[in-house]
């Protein structure tokens, strides 16, 4: 771990897709049987490290995955996503449903934003509010590692945002996948891990 995180008004902690259509026993996903423990365990772990930055006074930004529904009902969904996920069906994933909110455990987010690709800079406001915000450090936890974590943190970093991705507190659908996008991620962002970044966040605080 570095110094710390500065000034916390300046640092977000950005959560990745912890949304109830990927993590909730009764979601889409655990519908489909694509569920795996180390993203299960990701909202206990996290919550503690969410309060912490609460009263630090840093923001907290939510990235929610979302299908867009049509005039018929049925979600717009990318060839590569139905053959990867043929369970996706109608109401899975779409904006202001119970699914595509962010897990009880992680609530309240400071700004929540959509998404419909793997970066949540991709066609969103993300960086117009983080520049409003005046937010110039992204804590990034969530899933999953070598997707939607792993393509914003590159994305923050190429628009000049200091990045730290907490390695236990992100998750994929293999530990040999994750550990091999964290490793990857080494270039573009500090590796912190829960602990150290709750004990920034509380630092900050007093």
């Amino acid at each position: 771990m570095s110094e710390g995180i500065g000034d916390p008004r300046s640092t977000a902690l950005v959560l990745v897709d912890l949304q109830n259509d990927f993590i909730h026993p009764d979601g889409a996903y655990a519908r489909g049987g694509a569920k795996v423990p180390e993203i299960a365990a990701l909202p206990a772990r996290l919550a503690p490290l969410a309060e912490a930055a609460r009263r630090a006074g840093s923001p907290i930004m939510s990235t929610h995955f979302t299908l867009v529904h049509g005039v018929d009902g049925e979600p717009f969904i990318s060839e590569h996503l139905k053959r990867l996920r043929p369970f996706l069906r109608a109401g899975d994933f779409a904006a202001g449903g119970w699914g595509h909110d962010l897990v009880d455990e992680l609530k309240p987010a400071t700004f929540k934003i959509e998404k419909v690709a793997f970066s949540a800079f991709y066609m969103s406001r993300m960086e117009w509010v983080l520049k409003r915000a005046g937010i110039e450090t992204l804590v990034f936890a969530g899933i999953v590692t070598n997707g939607g974590v792993a393509s914003t943190v590159r994305d923050a970093h190429v628009r000049d945002f200091h990045a730290i991705v907490l390695s236990d507190g992100c998750a994929a659908f293999t530990p040999a996948i994750h550990d091999t996008a964290i490793a990857a991620l080494k270039p573009v962002a500090d590796i912190w891990t829960v602990a150290d970044a709750t004990a920034a966040f509380e630092a900050a605080a007093k």
